[in-house]
């Protein structure tokens, strides 16, 4: 049991939109022997598109919009790969995602170094103390000088960053990178599909010169001087404590330095980790299964409308057919057919251990944050849904659709990309979100995928909060006198629609003894 846990690697890769992620995660997949030709996340010249990219949606702006999961093997390990969204109006699926993993790749553009984004899922890692490697992309564009760009990287980042690969020059000059983890060079061939050759060369004899000329070879042997003087050697520890992050450069649209960041992570990520309950720490190595639902995905096979939710094991194993406890159904539930995934493509599993994140076919069921467990009560937390900022209702569109539109917007809202809270004044149905682009992808799958055609209208609110108080009176006097503006969520719990800042801090000054919350998790 321990050698199938110690080989698994369980991770996501995040970044600010454009920064490279999903050709990055095609590029793994490519050497995991999963796909035999890269697709591309936006091009006309290449008529594959990317294969994390698969719903309609996504093929057509090039964006991610929900966070796919793969899984593959590469050498002696079993590699889980969750490409997320760097769109921030999806960042709630990132975060939730971030929950789920045991280690991070972050990805950089070289020429925009760290964006706002990076700052804020940066943030999200280290309130968990989450392993963190860098990847600096996009180095055959001219890029920021290496130096200045680890230099942000640290005071941005507020982590200690160590190189374990170089960049000889960028832009047209780029050629290729020296991988001072394995001490070689590596140089470059602009190609989408072919990977570069490797070349073993002692960096001080003249055989350097031979590869990429005088002026470069001179260059690279003072950059590696300085590096060596400046950094101190990587320390292994520091990493997995999420003190220090190593870097490495390369362009993964070119296929190049990916092989040598995927080398280099197989050894130093860390198995699974134990994960937190609220009764007490779950070792993944115990002998029971625990696991937790972090996502729920609607549709993944348009012709069967179905829901799957993702499951992350946390420790023991997991066995098809065997009935698991739902604690919060109490009910036990057993399971024909967990699935695997390679993004859309799914395959029947019939064990998974501590690491790994199967799919369970979910008729709702599920919420996210259940858990599953072999009879011990336990509560994973830690997924947080946030306050919307953005509001509005949402109005059926054809009257003959009535179903079609409940049944979708019921199981979108399951996915938690969004809220719904009704208006208990007037009965009518409310969506929030983080982003703008929400509300276009809730209408564009329910039309698409629900055959249910929706319109937006305008409703002005500021902020919406969870109230909860410990004085019944009170809490009655605040819903009569706020009665217009007051909601229920899918829970049935009672929500404040604040229509400004000034009311929100009226209503929070007046009313000494009610609560207000603004996550959902509380």
């Amino acid at each position: 049991m321990n050698n199938e846990i110690a080989r698994r690697r369980t991770f996501a890769i995040v970044a600010h939109p454009d920064a490279g992620k999903t050709s990055l995660t095609e590029k793994l997949l490519l050497f995991g022997g999963q796909i035999q030709v890269a697709g591309a996340v936006k091009s006309n010249k290449i008529r594959k598109t990317a294969t994390s990219d698969w719903m309609d949606i996504e093929k057509q702006r090039g964006i991610s919009v929900t966070t796919s999961v793969m899984e593959f093997d590469y050498h002696d390990y079993k590699i889980n790969i969750l490409d997320t969204p760097g769109h921030q109006d999806f960042a709630e699926d990132t975060y939730r995602t971030l929950t789920a993993v045991d280690s991070v790749i972050i990805v950089i553009d070289g020429a925009k170094g760290v964006e706002a984004q990076t700052l804020k899922l940066m943030e999200v890692c280290r309130m968990r103390n989450t392993p963190v490697i860098i990847f600096v992309n996009k180095m055959d564009r001219e890029t920021k000088d290496p130096f200045d760009l680890l230099d942000e990287l640290e005071e941005q980042l507020q982590i200690s960053v160590r190189p374990l690969s170089w960049p000889i020059d960028n832009g047209a000059r780029f050629k290729g990178v020296y991988n001072i983890y394995e001490q070689r060079l590596n140089l470059f061939q602009p190609s989408k599909q072919v990977v570069t050759e490797k070349v073993e060369v002692d960096i001080h004899t003249e055989e350097l010169e031979q590869h990429i000329g005088s002026r470069q070879a001179e260059q690279l042997r003072a950059d590696l001087d300085l590096l060596e003087g400046v950094y101190p050697e990587f320390d292994h520890q520091a990493y997995l404590d999420g003190h220090l992050a190593p870097v490495f450069f390369g362009s993964a649209l070119n296929n190049f330095g990916v092989q040598e960041l995927l080398d280099c992570f197989v050894e130093i990520a860390p198995c699974p980790r134990p994960v937190q309950a609220l009764e007490r720490m779950v070792q993944p190595d115990e002998q029971k299964f625990t696991g937790f639902i972090f996502k729920i995905t609607a549709n993944i096979d348009p012709n069967h409308r179905s829901c799957i939710a993702f499951c992350k094991i946390c420790s023991g194993r997991f066995s098809r057919n065997t009935p698991y406890l739902h604690i919060r159904h109490n009910k036990q539930i057993r399971f024909t057919s967990p699935v695997q995934f390679m993004a859309q493509r799914k395959s029947t599993v019939d064990e998974a251990w501590a690491g790994d994140i199967i799919g369970l076919p979910d008729n709702g069921t599920f919420k996210i944050g259940d858990t599953l467990t072999e009879g011990e009560v336990l509560h994973f937390r830690g997924l947080p849904s946030f306050s919307p900022e953005m509001f509005k209702y949402i109005e059926n569109d054809d009257p003959m659709k009535q179903k079609q539109l409940a049944k979708g917007i019921d199981q979108l809202m399951d996915e938690g990309v969004a809220q719904l809270f009704v208006n208990q004044f007037n009965q009518r149905k409310i969506i929030g979100t983080v982003g703008q682009l929400q509300f276009e992808v809730i209408q564009y799958r329910l039309l698409n995928e629900y055959n249910a055609k929706c319109r937006w209208e305008p409703v002005h609110l500021y902020k919406a909060c969870w109230i909860e108080s410990e004085d019944p009176a009170e809490l009655d006097n605040f819903m009569k006198r706020k009665y217009q503006y007051m909601a229920k969520d899918r829970e049935g719990r009672d929500v404040f629609l604040a229509d400004s800042n000034y009311v929100l801090q009226m209503a929070q000054s007046d009313f000494k003894h009610i609560k207000f919350h603004f996550t959902s998790e509380f």
